[in-house]
């Protein structure tokens, strides 16, 4: 990759989500790959980005994202 980010594509996205990490739920907006290196090496990961219910975005490591709407059929 020549980029600094590029988009992934994801089942989830625009999608009701929780970051396991935090706790916190929100729409998932992008899945991105970006190099995060700081040198001359670089190091891909995948960040989602999570619009939360202030309306601000975050990231967190796509891996701590999980569906936060209920399974089809399960009343709420």
């Amino acid at each position: 990759m020549t980029d600094r980010y590029e988009y992934v594509p994801h089942p989830l996205l625009r999608h009701r989500v929780r970051d396991v990490a935090s706790g916190i739920e929100g729409e998932l907006m992008a899945v991105i790959t970006e190099d995060v290196s700081t040198s001359l090496h670089p190091y891909w990961v995948e960040l989602a980005y999570v619009r939360g219910p202030s309306g601000r975005e975050f990231s967190t490591a796509v891996d701590n994202i999980e569906s936060a709407e209920p399974p089809p059929g399960q009343h709420t």
